[in-house]
């Protein structure tokens, strides 16, 4: 029925005046990813197999710009190749558990640039590190919110807010106690020249207290961005604070630091960073002092194995700190190589920690082929070397060398 719905839509589209074509866009993304898992995420016992597999996802963006009026669509289908649940013995049918909508909105101009969007949107600020579409998910994310853009005397500023809820229902406010169920934000930009950027973020997330009661406990989180390039040397970094409440109604007491600095030096650009993300220890306090990324980019950083995505599990509640560095080769116009290195520890240590903070070491090679300015071939391979801590904190102790590979391959045409 979601397929039917779609060509009806285009159909409806194909059918209008060539007026109202003329201020539509359409682009196609297909992007396939061919995967060797052998310890992507968390470490294989000696004895497990690894993982080989296939993903794709497949995107339509329909865009619509008129006088006071802005309109976006993008479904999606999204599938692991041979997950389709409609089967028999004489072949394989489909389903359509992968197809949804990703983006869907509407921004009214409420008077000279300033907006007000709303509807199903990528929220996406600064270097992603707090609120982020999230690439690497095949499936991406995206929020129901409504968000009010202006600009005035060179001042960027967004306002939005989103409310959450599972179903339509008649009494109660229950949310899933492991999801944001009220998020509201302020962003604010001020460029500086050519040069150097400057933003400020906050943002209130509340979450219930459990799956089952009203009761909700907001979490604040205040802190800058700023980014200066000069052509040959990058310098970037972030430093958020987060107090209020965490969903068991503790005084939260945590900060987030990241700190990045690039060279250009012909077809080389080295690089070095420093991202610290503050954790509880054992000096009893009634604070919680893990610094929580609320919807931020997973696999952008901390490492491309994906070994830290959830701090309070995969760190014990420790927090984390990560030294890398990194460099990058232009092979030609079309072909850039890039290495990176990390070294992890812990950033305290408890009672759900080991007692040594050092975690290993990951290193990442990638290279990207851009073919074509709609098309791109990405491939690489990973591999982390544990210490016993992270071995503890994974619950494995004879593991197999963890490595990853893969393969994907993008292609983003513009269609009109």
């Amino acid at each position: 029925m979601k397929y039917l719905r779609v060509l009806f839509l285009l159909g409806v589209f194909f059918q209008m005046p060539l007026a109202v074509i003329g201020q539509m866009k359409v682009d196609v993304e297909y992007r396939p990813r061919f995967e060797y898992r052998d310890g992507y995420k968390e470490l294989l016992p000696d004895d497990a197999s690894p993982s080989i597999l296939a993903s794709q996802r497949f995107r339509m963006s329909v865009s619509y710009t008129a006088d006071g009026i802005r309109l976006k669509i993008i479904p999606q289908d999204i599938r692991t190749w041979g997950d389709e649940q409609i089967s028999s013995s004489t072949g394989v049918f489909g389903d359509e558990a992968s197809f949804d909508l990703f983006e869907g909105y509407a921004e009214l101009r409420v008077w000279d640039k300033s907006w007000i969007s709303v509807g199903r949107q990528q929220l996406s600020y600064d270097n992603q590190r707090l609120l982020s579409g999230r690439n690497w998910n095949q499936h991406g994310l995206a929020y129901d919110a409504v968000v009010f853009k202006t600009e005035t005397g060179g001042w960027n500023i967004h306002a939005g807010s989103s409310w959450n809820s599972l179903s339509a229902t008649t009494s109660g406010n229950t949310y899933p106690s492991d999801r944001i169920k009220s998020l509201n934000f302020l962003w604010i930009k001020r460029s500086f020249g050519e040069n150097l950027d400057f933003s400020f973020n906050h943002i209130a997330s509340g979450v219930t207290e459990t799956d089952s009661t009203d009761a909700m406990n907001f979490r604040q989180t205040s802190g800058i961005y700023a980014q200066f390039s000069d052509g040959t040397l990058s310098v970037k970094g972030n430093f958020y604070y987060q107090y209020g409440k965490n969903r068991n109604g503790t005084d939260v007491d945590a900060f987030l630091l990241d700190a990045d600095a690039s060279l250009k030096l012909g077809r080389f650009s080295p690089g070095l960073g420093f991202s610290y993300l503050s954790g509880n220890d054992n000096t009893n306090s009634n604070n919680d002092k893990l610094f929580d990324v609320l919807y931020g980019a997973r696999h952008r950083f901390f490492g491309h194995m994906d070994y830290f995505r959830n701090m309070a599990s995969h760190t014990g509640g420790g927090g984390l700190s990560d030294w890398y560095g990194y460099l990058g080769y232009k092979v030609s116009d079309k072909v850039f190589l890039k290495n990176t290195t990390h070294f992890f520890s812990l950033a305290e240590t408890n009672q759900n920690t080991p007692k040594s903070k050092s975690l290993g070491m990951e290193n990442e090679v990638e290279l990207k082929y851009k073919f074509n300015d709609w098309g791109s071939l990405k491939a690489g391979w990973l591999f982390y070397v544990p210490t016993d801590s992270f071995r503890q904190l994974q619950g494995v102790t004879n593991e197999r060398f963890p490595n990853f590979a893969f393969v994907e391959l993008t292609l983003s045409p513009n269609l009109l």
